[in-house]
């Protein structure tokens, strides 16, 4: 059993509560790879914003188990090292889908878990997020549940369609569960193709797609049944053009790719909405700069001539996320 405490995590109780009442959203970032984690780890001790490190199940498989958690602590070490004497990082499992993956990840030093019942019948959700938040909490690890199916894919989570979060549940869901958090679906979408051309207008100026907006009303249902409780927005990848139009310049072939418009996380950040989460723009940002790299130094075979120009690209973009659209910079606890 590795506790979380003794790497120098910490969970979420206390960052959601503050994000909340700050009216900001902590920033939960997907990594798969030591330059996602370098590039996180610079942005947010840079800006000084609490984070969230967020794994999913295909990326604990890829990365190893025991390699995470020293690559955590090391993140938190490396945090120290930038000059940020008390950061707050959080190692946090990424749609979790068994109790199991949730035991496991808890044992192995993540102190946060999402356990992610959302596609099984209502009172199966229910009976397995409780089961998960009753093993966490004797470690003060805390759960994120969810209600309402997004749709997209990521890793192994996938839907064609979405299904909004019904606001008649979260009351008896939450409260027979002891979740920490909720996940809801009010819009947003895995992937960086989160809506087809057919739900989107275009730009006659640009061309580009324009996606539908997010449903605030059921998001402003919800925080009158739930008020002041911590609510997750997945699928929350703004998929910027700059990226997609570098990757298909060089190469790639990535048409019709779309997010959601930041001044929509925005504005979701400012009310109960306290973790947005990011996984796709990373993955773009990072594509683009080694395709680039690769497309006008062809003879390049050096890891670090393509990884490098990857990070750096990731990082500025994190960068803006905390500053710009989460409001996260200069919110640590000390």
């Amino acid at each position: 059993m590795v506790n979380y405490k003794d790497l120098g995590l910490v969970n979420t109780r206390e960052m959601f509560k503050r994000a909340i009442a700050g009216g900001y959203a902590i920033p939960a970032f997907n990594f798969n790879n030591m330059e996602q984690l370098q590039a996180i780890i610079k942005a947010s001790s840079e800006l000084r914003s609490p984070v969230i490190l967020q794994v999913s199940k295909g990326a604990r498989n890829y990365a190893n188990q025991t390699l995470l958690r020293y690559m955590a602590q090391g993140a938190v070490a490396y945090a120290k090292e930038l000059g940020c004497e008390h950061p707050e990082i959080a190692l946090h499992l990424d749609h979790g889908d068994s109790f199991e993956l949730c035991k496991s990840c808890v044992d192995f030093g993540f102190s946060s878990v999402m356990i992610d019942g959302s596609s099984l019948p209502y009172e199966e959700n229910v009976a397995l997020t409780k089961k998960v938040v009753e093993y966490a909490h004797q470690f003060d690890v805390t759960v994120e549940g969810e209600l309402g199916v997004l749709a997209g894919v990521e890793d192994e989570v996938s839907s064609e369609v979405s299904h909004y979060t019904k606001p008649e549940e979260v009351i008896d869901f939450t409260q027979r569960t002891g979740v920490d958090s909720l996940a809801i679906s009010i819009g947003t979408s895995h992937g960086a193709y989160k809506f087809k051309p057919e739900q989107c207008t275009r730009d006659p100026k640009t061309g580009r797609l324009v996606p539908p907006p997010l449903a605030f009303d059921v998001l402003d249902e919800i925080m009158v049944k739930l008020p002041g409780f911590p609510i997750v927005l997945h699928g929350s990848s703004s998929v910027p053009q700059e990226y997609v139009e570098m990757i298909n310049k060089y190469g790639g072939k990535m048409p019709d790719a779309v997010g959601i418009p930041e001044d929509q996380l925005r504005k979701a950040s400012k009310s109960a909405v306290c973790k947005i989460n990011i996984d796709s723009d990373s993955r773009l940002a990072f594509t683009a700069a080694v395709r680039k790299v690769f497309s006008e130094k062809p003879g390049e075979f050096d890891p670090r001539k393509y990884c490098g120009p990857a990070r750096d690209a990731m990082e500025a973009m994190y960068k803006e996320k905390i500053k710009d659209v989460l409001g996260s910079e200069n919110k640590l606890a000390q």
